[in-house]
């Protein structure tokens, strides 16, 4: 009978376009006011939201997003996640995201579809063996899993890899954090709006925001497309648009916009089941639960907002895909995109207050955005909830330039992703 009511209600919804499904989040009309807006419904604007509800009990907030939820670069990136960085500021915050990571599917009570099989760094040349050494120990003495492999264990790990001596880029050896992997990016965005919008936050898409309203040099709200929003406290989360919104709000922020560039295979069977990355062939590959080889590399030499992929990166991105993999030769590309990635000149991230009372802004990841969302979120939310940094994210302040303690991180995994 079970079996029978089963076939009976998927031939059913087969036809359907969702008619009766239940909506995963509400769709309110904005308030006039709020005791905190957040701008940006991404990953890290809809963690913030979740963890201000979670850890710090206000709920009275919106989250306004221009387009679509996730429609940003939480949905165009390439889902890798990893906590393997060199300088201890970094690994302190990354460390914490992936930790957040780990328990999210438990905590949003949603399958984020977390796959921990592993982030392989590949050294080609002395140069590459002795950094990766350097790093190793770095990552080692703050407490995070990383290991040296020869070439040997390399092949075991990844058997299609050429490892042969004789290539144009031969491996000699290697890194593995075997904590890092991917999770499913969308999957990511859709359960922290559930879970915030359980806790009563409102969450408003296709709101976009047209100026920042202040008074007295303090924050007191935004105006949207859907009307004026007045708010105690306003958080910035918009990834590659941040210095548009300071703008707005009248200052400067030391960040510039690039393209990011990746692009999907057609499906095959399972064939790579972890992460590979090589700075100096410059690409990473990894292999989604649909079977589509993921592909990425650095961002664009030049400034620009858009959201598509140009060829000369793509060939690029391909010819070094095939200096490790000739197996993957014959396959063909499915599909490419871009994305907006803000870069600040340290390549670290800006998480903290602003020379606007009360206004905070969250920005600066570069390529490692998605890998940071539950853990940026988490310190931002402390940040506005408190209105003074967290401890983990307190060397991420803006005024780091002005005294110059930066914290270059260019290096960090020597590619793009």
């Amino acid at each position: 009978m079970a079996a029978r009511y089963s076939i009976v209600s998927l031939a059913r919804n087969a036809f359907s376009h969702h008619e009766g499904w239940p909506r995963a989040w509400r769709s309110p009309d904005p308030k006039e006011r709020y005791e905190v807006v957040i701008v940006g419904g991404g990953g890290h604007g809809l963690a913030t939201a979740y963890y201000l509800a979670r850890e710090h009990g206000i709920t009275d907030i919106a989250v306004v997003e221009k387009g679509w939820l996730g429609g940003g670069n939480t949905g165009r990136n390439t889902t890798i996640i990893r906590s393997n960085y060199l300088w201890d500021e970094s690994a302190g915050i990354y460390e914490k995201a992936l930790q957040l990571y780990e328990g999210l599917s438990r905590d949003l009570n949603f399958n984020i579809m977390l796959s921990q099989r592993g982030v392989l760094n590949l050294a080609h040349n002395l140069h590459d063996l002795r950094e990766i050494s350097r790093r190793v120990n770095a990552i080692r003495l703050n407490g995070i899993d990383s290991e040296i492999l020869s070439p040997e264990e390399i092949k075991a790990i990844a058997p299609i890899l050429d490892t042969s001596p004789d290539a144009r880029y031969p491996v000699l050896g290697g890194s593995l954090q075997r904590r890092g992997g991917v999770a499913r990016h969308d999957a990511v965005a859709w359960g922290l709006a559930r879970a915030a919008d359980a806790r009563g936050v409102d969450i408003i898409q296709n709101c976009e925001v047209t100026g920042i309203l202040r008074e007295g040099g303090r924050v007191t709200g935004v105006e949207t497309t859907r009307g004026t929003m007045m708010a105690d406290k306003v958080g910035i989360a918009v990834a590659g648009h941040s210095s548009v919104l300071a703008a707005m709000a009248g200052f400067r922020m030391p960040v510039e916009s690039h393209p990011l560039q990746a692009l999907v295979s057609e499906p095959i069977k399972p064939i790579l089941d972890t992460v590979v990355m090589s700075g100096t062939v410059h690409v990473y590959v990894s292999q989604s639960d649909r079977g589509e080889l993921v592909m990425g590399a650095g961002i664009d030499g030049y400034n620009g907002y858009t959201q598509r992929g140009s060829l000369p990166v793509i060939e690029h991105m391909v010819a070094a895909a095939m200096e490790l993999f000739p197996i993957f030769s014959r396959l063909r590309m499915m599909r490419q995109w871009g994305g907006i990635v803000d870069v600040c000149p340290d390549a670290s991230p800006i998480v903290g207050k602003t020379p606007v009372d009360n206004l905070f802004i969250n920005c600066g990841w570069g390529t490692g955005g998605f890998k940071a969302t539950p853990g940026s979120g988490w310190v931002f939310a402390h940040t506005i909830a408190r209105g003074e940094p967290h401890p983990l994210n307190a060397p991420f302040s803006l005024d780091r330039f002005v005294a110059g303690k930066l914290i270059d991180e260019h290096g960090a995994a020597g590619v793009a992703h």
